[in-house]
């Protein structure tokens, strides 16, 4: 009896040694995110990007607002379902899009949201989901364009850049 109340002592005391600690930006985008909401997807100046991962259940929808003329992004919003991570990385993906061209913000990568974030190596797939739903939600806007403009072989701004 007394061997088994010192394993068990024991084994609280080993789960307590290693608590998990956020960095101070993730803290701040998790308790107070900026630009949560959605728009309209049939509007034609709405770009959405719909994205997952399947290994954590993480799920991120960031949406774009365009200037049809200038193609630059007036506003974005974001719903997220998972955890701090991802709720921060939409987050600050949403405030570096806003006021940038479409050509420029498919160049941020998710390594530095993860460096800004400060993000663990395990969360590093929070970082990555941010990354691709920005390039989604920019082919969605494209997609829409080229439809409104009877444009079916509209050259997409991703071959563009890469020019």
């Amino acid at each position: 009896m007394l061997r088994l109340l010192a394993s068990k002592r024991l084994l609280a005391q080993r789960t307590q040694i290693l608590p998990r600690f956020y960095h101070e930006k993730v803290i701040d985008h998790f308790n107070s995110p900026r630009n949560v909401g959605s728009f309209d997807k049939s509007d034609p100046t709405i770009g959405t990007g719909l994205v997952g991962a399947p290994a954590c259940g993480d799920v991120m929808k960031l949406q774009i607002k365009v200037d049809n003329i200038t193609g630059e992004i007036i506003d974005a919003r974001f719903k997220t379902f998972g955890c701090g991570s991802a709720i921060a990385s939409s987050s600050v993906a949403t405030e570096w899009v806003k006021g940038k061209q479409m050509e420029e913000v498919l160049t941020i990568k998710n390594t530095e949201i993860a460096k800004h974030l400060s993000l663990p190596p395990v969360k590093l797939h929070c970082s990555m989901l941010a990354e691709d739903a920005i390039k989604a939600a920019v082919k969605d806007y494209q997609t829409k364009s080229a439809k409104l403009n009877g444009d079916s072989e509209a050259e997409p701004v991703e071959q563009v850049a890469k020019a």
